[in-house]
Formats: structure tokens, C-alpha cells, sequence
């Protein structure tokens, strides 16, 4: 577990972003856990109580692992664009989370309160009882790395796990959104120049894929700058008609961009 740990937080370091990081994570995961069953299989356990003690804690702590980053692959790929639509898909997400624990009410019970009394049952390899909130998923495991519940208990430790990066994710957008709400940007340059701006980013294709409108980004720009552009495509046409420096503004940020590089580099 700690070897697993250490090199999961280095890929997580390296890969600088969730989706490639839990791939990354996930693959590793996998190797790991296939070392252990060949582990496993080969040497066997002494007696029942070590092999309830490795299917109830240490092989689920594993699978948590690989549940939890596999969640998190999913979650982030199919993640939405917009504030609402992303708070929207991560209550649905958390949802998912209530209907398991609902679901396997029972079982939370006897696991969080440290029970040992069924363990004979859930947690020695080819004992189960179809009674005793069973899944159908341990009928398609492999009985010979698997109890009937060991995966269960996984699961169990991994939505911990995902409650918490979801409800992360839930924070820092609620912060993100009255950050916005209260710290509102002043636009100080001149209304020439943003309307350069707007142009320019439109034939760029930088909003939706080139898709959007030239009116609709005019009007995003005056309603998060507070800025009246009044007939900007009367504008753009007299920047069109200027016999020289027709993207004053445009010329201004490189030239001032590539400055600031340079003196950076010059440091």
C-alpha cells in the first residue's frame, strides 16, 4: 500500500491533470493487484482468520484505490461545460453515491461497526450465502481472489473517497462563483480597443468552435465589463478602412507581451 501510494502520488505530480493521472493511476493499480493475487495464489494464508483479515482490509483497500480513480476518470471526462450544468452533474453524481448506501444499508452497519460475526461468510473465499446482501457481480469474479464481499467493502471505502473529491469540487465551485459575483473586473482601456479584441477572437474561432455569433460575444464582453459598445460593426469598419495600424491594439499587446518575456528571461 505504501509503495502503490508513493507512486501514485508521483504520477499525479508528473501527469498534471486528472483525466491522465487516474489513467495512469488505474493501469498501475491493475499491475499491482495482479502481482498480488499471483502472490496470493502461490502462497496461500495459514489460517482463516488471516485470510478474513487480508479479503476484509487489505485487498479492499487496494480495489478502493482502483474504483475510486476509475470513478474519477469517468466523472471528469463526462463533465459539462457551465457553473449550473457542472453543480447540476456532481449532485446527480453524489446521488449515485446515497442510492449504493441505501442499497447496502445492512451491510454499512455490520462493516462500520466493526462486526466480525458474519465474517466466516463474506470474507473466506468460496463461502456465501445468496441471503446475506449478495451481489450478482461475485457470481462473475474469480472465486479463487474473490469472497463474496470484499468488493462490497472496496466500495464502500472508494465512495468515501469519491463523497469527498465531489464535494471538493462542489466547494470550490460555489467559491469560484461568488468570487465572481463580488470581484467584477473594470474594463479601462478604450471601447476601440475591445471591440479590436472581440474581432479578432471571433475569427480566431476561440468560442464555441467558431460558432458563435459576433453580436453574442458583443454582448458578453459588455455585460461582464459593464460597457456600452454602442454600433460596433460601424466601428470594426472604420478600423477595416485605416490606411495604416488597423490592429493598433492587437500589435500593442504582442509587442508588450513579447517585452515582458524578454525582460523575464533577462532576470
Amino acid at each position: 500500500m505504501e509503495e502503490l501510494e508513493e507512486e501514485i502520488k508521483e504520477l499525479t505530480y508528473e501527469q498534471g491533470n486528472v483525466l491522465a493521472s487516474s489513467e495512469k493511476a488505474v493501469e498501475l493499480i491493475l499491475h499491482k493487484t495482479s502481482e498480488l493475487k499471483e502472490y496470493v495464489l502461490k502462497t496461500g494464508f495459514k489460517n482463516v482468520q488471516e485470510e478474513i483479515h487480508f479479503f476484509k482490509y487489505q485487498k479492499p483497500a487496494i480495489i478502493a484505490k482502483l474504483i475510486y480513480h476509475n470513478a474519477i476518470y469517468k466523472i471528469e471526462a463526462r463533465k459539462p461545460y457551465g457553473a449550473k450544468p457542472i453543480r447540476k452533474y456532481l449532485n446527480k453524481e453524489l446521488k449515485k453515491l446515497k442510492r449504493f448506501f441505501d442499497n447496502n444499508l445492512d451491510f454499512y452497519k455490520y462493516y462500520r461497526s466493526n462486526n466480525s460475526f458474519l465474517d466466516e461468510n463474506f470474507f473466506v473465499r468460496g463461502k456465501h450465502d445468496i441471503k446475506l446482501w449478495l451481489d450478482t457481480y461475485y457470481f462473475q469474479s474469480d472465486q479463487t481472489f474473490s469472497t463474496s464481499h470484499d468488493y462490497k467493502v472496496a466500495k464502500i471505502i472508494a465512495n468515501d473517497l469519491i463523497q469527498v473529491y465531489i464535494e471538493g469540487q462542489l466547494y470550490s465551485k460555489t467559491q469560484d462563483s461568488n468570487s465572481a459575483s463580488t470581484e467584477k473586473l473594470n474594463w479601462t482601456g478604450s471601447k476601440v480597443a475591445m471591440i479590436e479584441l472581440i474581432y479578432a477572437l471571433h475569427y480566431q474561432g476561440v468560442f464555441d468552435n467558431g460558432n458563435s455569433d459576433i453580436r453574442i460575444i458583443a454582448q458578453y464582453f459588455e455585460s461582464a465589463f459593464d460597457v456600452e459598445l454602442g454600433n460596433f460593426y460601424q466601428t470594426y469598419l472604420e478600423l477595416r478602412t485605416r490606411k495604416i495600424n488597423r490592429t493598433k491594439f492587437l500589435d500593442e499587446l504582442r509587442d508588450g507581451l513579447l517585452k515582458k518575456m524578454d525582460e523575464q528571461d533577462e532576470k
